[in-house]
């Protein structure tokens, strides 16, 4: 039996998921999460072949979790279902280590075919997502980033600064580097600009 673990903050498309799944004989789901912190939590203490997880989420998204699994050696796979067909996700996915990206609205008996390639060592991309990730980009930083993404979320920089205990100075620099790099007018037009290219 294929283990899965299954991480959507959707309680809907979670239980909606599950029953797809559970349809197929050699498919077991052996946990839900609602974030990417239960997922990690449960991974740690019981063995599972496939994660299922969406990008965003509460407290940690797929990606985040993705890159945890990386770090930790964790032996699962990840597969990312998710609604954003964003180069710039698929991008950062393939760099955290993620074996599968598909889109929510993939056919079910694609999903259990992408699956069972995962499980035997394979990989099952969007195949014109694929074409479109490696036509642009991402310029940014992951300190850009990082500093980008917390003043989309409404930190000044004195606030960004005390999170990531970086000089106020420091700060300053990164935002003004993304902000010309994405060819912005200010801080929250290029956190909008790098949102919709999927590179925060």
């Amino acid at each position: 039996m294929i283990k899965i673990l299954v991480a959507e903050d959707q309680a809907m498309v979670l239980g909606a998921l599950v029953a797809l799944l559970e349809i197929e004989s050699d498919f077991e789901v052996k946990a839900t999460a609602l974030n990417g912190e239960e997922a990690l939590k449960i991974l740690r203490k019981q063995p599972i072949d496939i994660v299922l997880t969406d990008i965003e989420m509460p407290k940690m998204s797929g990606l985040d979790l993705a890159i945890k699994i990386k770090e930790d050696h964790i032996k699962t796979r990840v597969i990312i279902l998710t609604t954003f067909a964003r180069p710039g996700f698929l991008r950062r996915a393939l760099d955290s280590g993620v074996s599968g990206y598909l889109l929510k609205d993939t056919p079910s008996e694609k999903l259990a075919k992408a699956i069972r390639e995962v499980v035997s060592g394979g990989r099952s991309i969007d195949p014109e997502l694929a074409m479109e990730a490696w036509t642009e980009n991402d310029p940014l930083t992951e300190n850009e980033r990082l500093t980008l993404r917390l003043a989309g979320e409404g930190l000044t920089t004195k606030e960004i600064s005390k999170q990531i205990y970086l000089a106020e100075g420091t700060v300053r620099n990164y935002l003004s580097e993304a902000i010309s790099k994405l060819d912005a007018n200010n801080r929250i037009d290029a956190y909008r600009i790098a949102r919709q290219k999927g590179w925060l």
